[in-house]
């Protein structure tokens, strides 16, 4: 059977937000889409299964963690990360440019080499360049690939920022030729530039000039306020590729989703939901639960009664409150699968709203809500 080429359609818009769809050889992605956070090949605390079950249509992993362990050998061997981890789902693999600005400390930037790294876990020395970024993508065999980029941290000097956007856009150029002619996978390039708009604004057409199956936008999950980062997606929003894919990484909070939709996004992830399901943070239709509470002790009600999904809602939150408070894992396992649960219900209600035209009106009722 020939494999599906990598598409993207938008069947509505309701404003700027934007109902559409990917097609990949592994299965469909409606956006907007939320993408769990599967760093080292697992999305912590569940079953790739129920990750499934939530609605969820693709998942994130990433490449320099994964080239630190296991290691891309004993994933190729697999065939890939997909056998190795036992799931069905499109993978996007980030490019590891977020661990150049995170791990900064046990990094140096060569325009030429790329990133030189001494390994966070032993210290030993490697370099990733944007070619091995992409060689190491190829080998995990994800359906969506990410340029390698600089990702700095909020800063407001200009000329440094402008000369992060151009080493970025160096990369991208690199990568572009590293990664080829493939139609049934897609390459996405990274927009940076701060807060400044001109600088955005020219790495997005210097992106576009190099062509990319899908336009990413970078650095504004590193310190920035919610409102600066909406001022950001204002200054893009008209400048986007209309027929791309849009991708806002590491985003973020129910309300930036809201937000970013507001302002024509397609894509999003975020490590928010597992971590803080892991750490006793519930989202919910009601709003934000903090089940360490002691207020929820003695409160048979569930997190969010309308949970059909996996018996979440036959967990009171006593019950729950009892297992943060006595640290058994079985808690953050329920607020885990309940937050990613709930990030792929209101993606499902955005898309259902955008597609019946009252976007607008889902967003005012929920935006400061959630």
């Amino acid at each position: 059977m020939a494999l599906k080429k990598f598409t993207f359609n938008v069947a509505k818009n309701d404003g700027y937000a934007r109902l559409g769809k990917i097609t990949t050889h592994r299965g469909p992605i409606d956006t907007p889409a939320f993408m769990p956070v599967g760093t080292q090949g697992t999305v912590k605390g569940t079953f790739i299964k129920d990750i499934e079950k939530t609605g969820s249509q693709i998942i994130l992993s990433n490449t320099y963690h994964l080239m630190i362990r296991p290691g891309v050998k004993r994933v190729k061997k697999f065939g890939g990360l997909h056998k190795y981890i036992n799931c069905r789902l499109p993978i996007l693999t980030d490019s590891g440019g977020y661990q150049i600005m995170s791990l900064s400390r046990l990094n140096k930037i060569d325009k030429k080499k790329g990133a030189i790294f001494n390994s966070h876990i032993d210290g030993s020395k490697f370099i990733l360049s944007p070619e091995e970024s992409i060689n190491i993508q190829k080998k995990l065999n994800s359906d969506i690939v990410m340029v390698l980029d600089e990702c700095p941290k909020k800063n407001l000097n200009y000329k440094f920022i402008q000369k992060s956007v151009e080493l970025s856009t160096h990369w991208a150029a690199r990568s572009k030729k590293a990664f080829g002619i493939n139609k049934h996978k897609a390459l996405f390039g990274i927009v940076q530039g701060g807060l400044f708009k001109d600088l955005r604004l020219k790495s997005l057409n210097d992106l576009k000039k190099i062509g990319f199956d899908g336009y990413a936008i970078g650095g504004l999950a590193v310190g920035d306020t919610q409102d600066e980062m909406f001022k950001v997606l204002d200054y893009l929003k008209n400048h986007m590729p209309k027929d791309k894919p849009r991708y806002l990484m590491g985003v973020g909070t129910p309300s930036d989703i809201l937000g970013a939709v507001k302002r024509g996004i397609d894509m999003f992830d975020c490590v928010l939901p597992t971590r803080s399901g892991r750490t006793g943070l519930a989202f919910t239709w009601n709003g934000r639960v903090h089940i360490r509470n002691a207020k929820y002790k003695n409160d048979k009600k569930p997190l969010d009664s309308s949970v059909k999904k996996f018996d979440l809602n036959k967990y009171s939150k006593d019950y729950l409150n009892h297992l943060f408070n006595t640290n058994e894992m079985l808690g953050s396992m329920i607020l885990t699968l309940n937050n990613i649960n709930f990030y792929q219900e209101l993606m499902f209600e955005i898309r259902k709203n955008i597609k019946k035209g009252t976007f607008s009106k889902f967003y005012n009722k929920y935006s400061r809500k959630l």
